[in-house]
């Protein structure tokens, strides 16, 4: 008996010309098309099978830059438990959130997703408390912020390429990693890029990533013992909301089933916010092209002003219960205080950093090489780096559970 079913003739390859009209054909009107880039510092034969802002997030994949944010804080102290989310995780789920508003949107996912995985590689070893010491220290040189220097990694520290440094990114996804000027922004740096508005894209996937770090925050909190869900539906109207509807739909849950399902609520419930409220302002602001979005006054990807509060009172919680506790605080600014010895120690003899990092303090200003030098680095390089240089380490509490 013969097959049942379609015939299938030669398999026509998907071609990047073929990718760049089935974008034109789906998309909305004001995402930004690929093949409407405005191209590359550096000129590049184009890719065969894949558009640019595919060929951006492959090369962010594959950077070093990438791989060691799986040894970077994202709260907790790298080590500090195997559940706990690092710089990486953070960063993964940050694409899967801002992935599913792009969809939902019809803008262009694979840029959107490249912003996303790029956006902390400029991030330093023990997370915020290491940016703040690292912009202390380098106060006199330009200072030092983790969107800036995500930049300074694409453009000038990775070396993969023989004919350029970097990653010779789009200018599409280097925009993306610009958040806001800063007082501290080289103006040469930041020229060509608009502000305050980018992308459609960019601006997803900054959202994504303050609806995963304030979630997922949560839910580590709680992994830890340190917040306490009883507490959470008293004085976070956030949680007992999504709390709530979790009860009605489904009673009485375990404990961990329970909370993992609330997290996922709290979410869900803000992407659909997101995807909502910035649909009614694209069509109240009547863009047709991702050029009419960058002349926006502000930005349209925005939560309601109901979602706001709600994040803001959850934001506020978050500092007060979680993030200045003594048990994240302390261990984390002790573990960030071996960073100004470190620098001092670089300073003074740049060969401890190895050749290649010599070299570059050789050519640019000494500080900002020592800052990028370290900034770099995973926290477990940094705790080496110290006892190797200095002596042992500052004692730091693990709270974590460990295990499967």
């Amino acid at each position: 008996m013969g097959s049942v079913g379609r015939r299938t003739g030669p398999i026509r390859l998907r071609s990047r010309e073929t990718l760049e009209q089935e974008e034109h054909e789906f998309l909305a009107p004001y995402a930004q098309f690929s093949r409407d880039t405005r191209g590359r510092r550096h000129s590049e034969t184009a890719p065969e099978w894949r558009t640019q802002f595919q060929r951006d997030r492959d090369r962010i994949i594959h950077s070093r830059g990438f791989r060691r944010l799986e040894y970077k804080t994202q709260v907790f102290l790298n080590g500090s438990g195997d559940h706990l989310r690092t710089r990486l995780t953070h960063t993964i789920e940050v694409a899967a959130i801002a992935r599913n508003i792009a969809r939902a949107l019809r803008l262009n996912e694979d840029l959107t997703e490249a912003i996303a995985l790029a956006h902390d590689l400029g991030h330093p070893p023990f997370g915020h408390t290491g940016e703040e010491v690292l912009n202390v220290l380098l106060a006199d040189h330009g200072g030092f912020e983790h969107n800036l220097q995500s930049l300074r990694v694409v453009d000038e520290l990775e070396r993969k390429y023989p004919r350029f440094r970097g990653l010779n990114l789009s200018w599409e996804v280097r925009e993306g990693l610009l958040k806001h000027r800063t007082a501290i922004s080289d103006p040469a740096t930041l020229a060509g890029f608009p502000f305050p508005c980018r992308s459609l894209e960019a601006q997803v996937a900054n959202l994504a990533d303050e609806i995963a770090y304030y979630s997922h925050d949560l839910d580590d909190g709680l992994e830890t013992g340190l917040l306490q869900e009883e507490n959470l539906a008293r004085e976070v109207r956030a949680w007992k909301r999504a709390a709530d509807q979790v009860r009605s739909q489904h009673g009485r849950l375990p404990n961990e089933c329970r909370r993992y399902f609330t997290v996922r609520c709290l979410i869900d419930d803000q992407v659909r916010d997101v995807a909502e409220t910035t649909a009614r302002r694209i069509r109240r602001a009547g863009v047709r092209s991702a050029d009419d979005v960058r002349s926006q006054a502000e930005n349209l990807v925005q939560y309601s002003p109901e979602r706001r509060r709600l994040n803001q009172q959850l934001r506020r919680y978050l500092y007060a219960r979680l993030y200045y506790n003594p048990e994240v605080n302390q261990p984390n600014r002790r573990a960030a205080g071996m960073l100004e010895a470190l620098f001092a120690r670089y300073l003074a003899n740049p060969r401890e950093m190895g050749d290649s990092a010599a070299r570059r303090r050789a050519r640019k200003e000494p500080c900002r090489a020592v800052g990028d030098y370290i900034s770099g680095m995973t926290d477990r390089f940094a705790t080496l780096e110290y006892e190797r240089l200095v002596g042992p380490s500052p004692t730091v509490k693990h709270r974590g559970k460990s295990g499967v």
